[in-house]
């Protein structure tokens, strides 16, 4: 019971940008979307969230349809972070947090349940004592945590997470995956940074011109082979002996050329529960 992918397709202004991409997460489980740009990823969230329908194939929540279900019963169970957001409007922390709660609200507005959410979400996200600063006035990385937390203020037992860290430094890119890996909530994220993916996913699916190339922890997937064929680089992979993740470091040779017949093309590997 929960947000799956069976083989889905979509083609965007006569293009196909997903081809045939299966995710099946386990319940709690962060799963990292990874591949260069123009893969699939966002795409992919696009599809999840319901916001566009495939051209074939299903994504079902509880085993129904998206397409069948109503957007509010959709945004209850299923929260979106996008990349990056800004307005010059002055509203509050607190302002913004609230906005998780419409999907919840009722013909007479907000209840008590509603600021108990919102207080809980912003206590999370370590938020608290900003509710009531002016969100133009935040850092970026404050204002992606206060993202998340209209995010969990929805309650969804989902989140889909779109390059949450672009534009934060190194502290902030840390501090946000270590709390997104800790909410008791299934969370895909898509990201660019491959250490970051290894230290915090625990799941991987790796996609490249739409299709999935492989899927699995990151200590299976994450090989120096397939780095190399899916983002044409050179790189070392070693395993941490105190926690077994994987670390990559990449040779300053900018280019991998693959030679002959690649030795993961054809991997049709997909995560489920």
């Amino acid at each position: 019971m929960t947000l799956h992918a069976s083989n889905v397709s979509w083609k965007r202004g006569g293009v196909l940008v997903v081809d045939g991409v299966t995710l099946h997460p386990g319940p709690g489980r962060m799963v990292g979307l990874l591949g260069p740009n123009g893969s699939g990823k966002s795409s992919l969230l696009h599809l999840m969230a319901g916001a566009a329908t495939p051209t074939s194939g299903v994504v079902e929540l509880d085993g129904a349809e998206l397409g069948s279900l109503k957007r509010k019963h959709i945004a209850r169970a299923v929260a979106v972070v996008g990349q990056h957001a800004h307005t010059d409007i002055d509203v509050t922390v607190r302002d913004v947090v609230r906005l998780g709660r419409i999907p919840h609200r009722g013909a007479f507005g907000g209840t008590d349940a509603d600021e108990d959410a919102v207080d809980d979400a912003l206590s999370q996200t370590g938020l608290a004592d900003k509710s009531d600063r002016l969100w133009r006035t935040l850092s970026g990385g404050e204002q992606q945590r206060t993202h998340i937390a209209r995010a969990l203020a929805q309650q969804p037992r989902e989140m889909l997470l779109d390059e949450p860290t672009n534009h934060l430094d190194i502290h902030h890119q840390l501090e946000l995956l270590a709390l997104v890996a800790r909410l008791p909530i299934t969370s895909i994220v898509a990201l660019h940074d491959l250490n970051l993916a290894a230290m915090y996913c625990d799941e991987v699916l790796v996609l490249k011109d739409g299709k999935v190339v492989a899927g699995g922890t990151p200590a299976d997937v994450l090989t120096e082979d397939l780095i190399a064929e899916v983002y044409e680089v050179r790189a070392r992979v070693s395993v941490d002996g105190n926690d077994g993740r994987v670390h990559i470091r990449f040779d300053a040779a900018a280019r991998h050329e693959v030679a002959g017949e690649s030795r993961v093309s054809g991997t049709r590997s997909v995560l489920h529960p």
